[in-house]
């Protein structure tokens, strides 16, 4: 299927934003315009090609992204339909590491919305172009101006309306292209042949108006424009295509669409602007990696006779195929039967089955190029994050960052049966989604999973149970905890000494610790001078206090930010040993906690809730009860308003089902991780009582 495609022909685009603004419904009509599907599915039946777990079906929500590849005017789309609910935010920060350009669907009854800002702020972290969709325009309340003033000030975008809307809410027919200054109406209800006609009279003022600020703000992006602009000079069509689509790759300018998914209009311009104004694997500077053994940096440009590098963004268990790797080649290429370099592993991979994805049905290639996205079967040492390449030349490309978890719950088997089918799941859960982790409590033997909230947990064990067969019972959430220190501390000392007949045990630390900063983490620091501790036992020193640092002293909680200086010491001719200098760095660092003021943290949430007007006073007083710090309010459409605040997760268990009685169901609200901060001493009290 991809012979024929150059590689400017190809679009690597991911359609991010809030949860419910229309992804997946976006994703099944460019699915149905491009050919790919011959009906179009519906979130709400439960029949999108790209919502295909049942989990996904039966709640209505997106969990896993998914992989589609559809042909539109001779252009090739990979796209990917990623979650908008926080708790699977790494299914959109891996899917944005290897996309060169997004769409941003907004609804535009509710504007920008939280999870909007976080997709926003993950694409501009990994700097990917994108053109906003003003979704729903169909319905009651619905503003596209408003919507763009929204992403002006609270994105801090520069976004550029290139469409205006004709009609609006129930009325809404279609929209007038101000580059071609032309009206398009969908009169069919499937939208498939929309009609190009002229600007209705009573819009042409306001249509006129739109394209000069239009054009003012794409001139702005480039010189020679601007010049032209000033001097009152005619500026062609193709000349603001141009310039807009350096400023869109650039990340200057956004083009703003609008349109309604549902109903069906407004999906063709959007798809024509991809072509237009989002960037080709050609378009995007060449990737940069490093050598594993020397560290050099090495760039590669998008291009198949370069030298292999290609990046593994997803793990899925698929249970037709087994285990299935998705990766983007960012140079050279991947051919069926060929052996790969994983340099991170430092492991040979053989590439048995290659398959281009098309949600979940798939059909086999023979090779994957430069610039192209593809899955293969069989690899057995690699994960996400990993790079593949040719042994002779290696390169290992920047990995993936993932948010650490915030919550925990234990989990039993039920039966022995359950016992090994258990671990094994949980193992290749794990090795799907990076912000899933297990471990073993050694206090109580418990398998404690952990992850991004409570929707993420009760999800996998879901399809722990239904997968992979598993009977299991839970425990109830626990909070992932941290602990630090409030003040310097500048000596924390410990002289680990023990005599027992024949050679003794002899270690002497003096360690510096003082607070880091918020999301720093732990740093260690070596200030030896004069070979007060031998070199040979500063990794033992190093390797205690790491140790030590994963059970602080308030509650066993693991430590966070701290600098920990290791600046002297002593040592003796021959009782010195590893084993003695790790149990000094250990307590040294034990010692200094104590000395340090050492408080509990706790993860805080940041809260939006959109409640009814006659709701409000009930919905402030239990937020109120649950700790929260009200961060303000502000007047919705539909006699809504929302609400902006800090809770600590701990009280946030169980609101979901406190806010429908309160609001007979019509409340809904989102939360995300924020930051640590300290657990007041009530808290802790309240905490030691209950345990």
């Amino acid at each position: 299927m991809t012979q024929k495609f150059t590689l400017e022909k190809f679009r690597n685009i991911g359609i991010i934003a809030h949860i419910d603004a229309g992804k997946t419904t976006t994703t099944e009509r460019v699915l149905f315009y491009t050919g790919k599907t011959h009906r179009i599915g519906s979130v709400d039946d439960g029949t999108t090609v790209t919502d295909w777990m049942d989990q996904e079906r039966e709640r209505g929500i997106t969990i896993a992204s998914a992989a589609v590849s559809a042909v539109w005017k001779e252009y090739l789309f990979n796209v990917i339909d990623t979650p908008g609910h926080i708790d699977f935010t790494a299914e959109v920060q891996r899917s944005l590491r290897v996309l060169d350009g997004g769409i941003v669907v907004f609804d535009a009854v509710q504007g920008v919305e939280p999870q909007s800002e976080t997709v926003w702020r993950q694409a501009d972290l990994y700097g990917v172009p994108r053109i906003c969709f003003v979704n729903k325009m169909d319905r009651v309340g619905a503003s596209y101006e408003r919507t763009i003033d929204m992403i002006r000030e609270r994105l801090g975008a520069n976004p550029l309306a290139v469409q205006l809307p004709i009609g609006e809410e129930a009325g809404y027919q279609g929209v007038v292209d101000l580059f071609s200054e032309k009206a398009i109406i969908w009169e069919d209800d499937l939208g498939k042949d929309p009609l190009e006609t002229d600007i209705p009279s009573e819009l042409l003022a306001d249509a006129e108006q739109m394209r000069e600020r239009m054009v003012e703000a794409i001139a702005e992006t480039d010189e020679e424009l601007t010049l032209k602009y000033l001097e009152g000079k005619e500026i062609s069509v193709q000349e603001l295509k141009t310039a807009l689509r350096k400023a869109v790759i650039a990340n200057q300018a956004t083009p703003v669409y609008c349109g309604s998914s549902l109903k069906n209009k407004g999906v063709q311009p959007l798809l024509d602007g991809v072509i237009k104004f989002l960037p080709s694997p050609l378009d995007i500077p060449p990737v940069i990696g490093f050598h594993p053994k020397t560290g050099e940096e090495i760039e590669r440009a998008a291009d198949e006779n370069e030298p292999l590098s290609a990046l593994v963004f997803k793990i899925v268990t698929d249970p037709y195929v087994g285990r299935l790797a998705y990766f983007r080649v960012y140079s050279g290429k991947i051919t069926s039967g060929s052996n790969v370099y994983n340099p991170v592993k430092s492991k040979r991979e053989r590439i048995g089955r290659l398959i281009r994805m098309y949600a979940d049905r798939r059909e086999d290639i023979k090779e994957v190029k430069a610039g192209d996205i593809g899955a293969v079967l069989g690899l057995k040492n690699t994960f996400t994050g990993d790079t593949l390449c040719n042994e002779g030349v290696q390169i290992v490309l920047e990995s993936i960052d993932f948010p650490d978890p915030v919550i925990s719950v234990a989990i039993e088997p039920k039966t022995q049966a359950d016992q090994e089918k258990m671990s094994g799941a949980l193992h290749r859960l794990s090795e799907e989604d990076p912000t899933f982790q297990v471990r073993s409590d050694p206090e109580t033997g418990q398998t404690i999973i952990s992850g991004m909230g409570e929707l993420h947990l009760e999800i996998l064990v879901d399809r722990m149970m239904r997968e992979f067969k598993v009977q299991a019972n839970i425990g109830r959430p626990r909070v992932a905890y941290r602990e630090t220190i409030t003040k310097p501390v500048e000596r924390a000392e410990y002289r680990h000494v023990k005599q027992t007949g024949g050679r003794g045990q002899y270690g002497h630390v003096v360690l510096e610790l003082e607070p880091n900063e918020p999301g720093k983490g732990i740093e260690f620091v070596r200030k030896i001078v004069g070979g007060s501790i031998p070199k040979e036992f500063l990794p033992a020193v190093e390797k205690g206090v790491m140790e030590a640092v994963q059970g602080g002293i308030v509650g066993g909680y693991p430590v966070v930010d701290i600098i920990i200086t290791l600046y002297d010491g002593s040592f003796h001719e021959v009782d010195s040993s590893e084993m003695a200098f790790k149990m000094a760095g250990s307590m040294a660092f034990r010692e200094g906690m104590q000395a340090g003021k050492a408080v509990l943290l706790e993860p805080l949430m940041k809260v939006e809730v959109i409640v009814p007007d006659e709701n409000l006073g009930d919905v402030v007083g239990q937020l109120n009860a649950r700790r929260a710090d009200i961060l303000g309010m502000e007047i919705r459409p539909g006699s809504t308003q929302a609400i902006r605040a800090m809770v600590p997760l701990a009280e946030m268990f169980g609101y979901a089902t406190e806010l429908r009685s309160a609001t007979k169901g019509r409340g809904v609200f989102s939360m995300e991780f924020d930051h640590y901060a300290q657990v007041s001493q009530s808290k802790i009290k309240e905490m030691v009582k209950s345990n």
